[in-house]
């Protein structure tokens, strides 16, 4: 069984290196805030002092960052720790310009294979992640993420990275959807459960069912982050004014950053 660092335990990074960790993988671990460890060590992890330390060894790395200024940070504590051989799997939602340049700085015979994943807590603790994954994709790697999830092979580097902002962006900007219509329906004086059960019925469905979904966790700065990774790939031809848009109403209500993202929905008796 390869040996696995996995650097990054918040919401996500935890349940992740827990299916590794029980799958029989050596697991190193290392987080910002330790204590965050304290139940992978508990469960047989070894608990590193700092990033450099805890890929020494490692065959795989996987790297679970809030976002381009932490992968970074990470970067120039583990690359010249990096032995020949090693895989690096950053997980992180970072966009595809920061993958590359990660990917540049490494020493010869280091891979880095972006692969961000889509689902939320639960989905990350059952195992039924969506994993996107852009770049090499040895073998060991493969069978790795497939411990995690669903596999889908996106092709070259900073492929996974950028299909992974697509995919994202439609769900936050399905839900920001939802939260608005919801409001018409009750400045209308409709009730709410009324609305939210004919959304459901129709093809906005699969964000309704988000919006008020129980087990899932995605705070609305990371989902904020997230839409201004897409829309600084705007251009004259993609202008993206809606998500511009969705930016705006997620930073409005700095109260929410650390809620989940279905909380941006009119609070009512219903919800």
């Amino acid at each position: 069984m390869e040996k696995i660092a996995f650097l990054g335990l918040g919401s996500m990074g935890a349940p992740m290196a827990r299916r590794l960790l029980a799958a029989g993988h050596p697991l190193t671990v290392w987080n910002r805030t330790a204590h965050k460890a304290d139940p992978l060590v508990s469960a047989g992890a070894r608990l590193a002092a700092d990033p450099a330390e805890a890929v020494g060894d490692a065959d795989v790395v996987i790297t679970m960052l809030a976002d381009p200024a932490a992968a970074y940070a990470v970067a120039e504590a583990v690359v010249p720790a990096l032995r020949p051989g090693t895989h690096w799997v950053d997980t992180s939602t970072v966009g595809p310009d920061t993958v590359r340049e990660l990917a540049a700085r490494l020493p010869d015979g280091v891979t880095l294979t972006d692969a961000p994943v889509m689902g939320s807590v639960d989905r990350a603790a059952a195992g039924e992640l969506w994993v996107l994954a852009g770049g090499p994709l040895p073998g060991p790697v493969r069978a790795i993420l497939g411990r995690l999830g669903e596999v889908t092979e996106c092709g070259e580097p900073g492929s996974g990275a950028a299909l992974k902002l697509v995919l994202i962006n439609a769900v936050i900007g399905g839900v920001a959807l939802v939260a608005e219509t919801l409001r018409l329906g009750q400045a209308l004086g409709l009730p709410a459960d009324l609305v939210r059960g004919e959304l459901a019925r129709g093809p906005l469905a699969g964000a309704v069912a988000r919006t008020f979904a129980d087990g899932s966790y995605f705070p609305v700065a990371l989902a904020a982050k997230d839409v201004a990774l897409a829309t600084a790939q705007a251009t004259d031809h993609a202008p993206l004014p809606l998500l511009r848009a969705v930016h705006d109403e997620l930073t409005a209500r700095p109260e929410l950053a650390d809620q989940d993202l279905g909380r941006i929905r009119p609070r009512t008796p219903a919800s």
